[in-house]
């Protein structure tokens, strides 16, 4: 480590800028979802735990997306599939 740095042409903010499509937030998550997320990831060999979080939301909005009669129709056949 150096005994002094020069900051003369340093500039203040995010070191990458952010991407023009992505909102930067403050939200508070219960910490046992936070670990969930932080683990699949980790499981997953490395990345990025809010990225997962938002595939995670996206896919629920789609879901919800989908017409009621259409998931009960899904889960009445998954249910008698099982029951055979």
């Amino acid at each position: 480590m150096k005994g002094h740095y020069d900051f003369r042409n340093a500039r203040r903010g995010a070191v990458v800028p952010a991407v023009p499509t992505k909102a930067r937030i403050t939200i508070r998550l219960d910490e046992d979802i936070l670990a969930w997320f932080r683990a699949h990831v980790n499981a997953a060999g490395g990345g990025n735990y809010q990225t997962l979080i938002n595939d995670a939301l996206r896919e629920h909005i789609t879901r919800d997306a989908v017409p009621f009669e259409d998931t009960l129709r899904r889960v009445i056949r998954e249910e008698m599939q099982r029951a055979r």
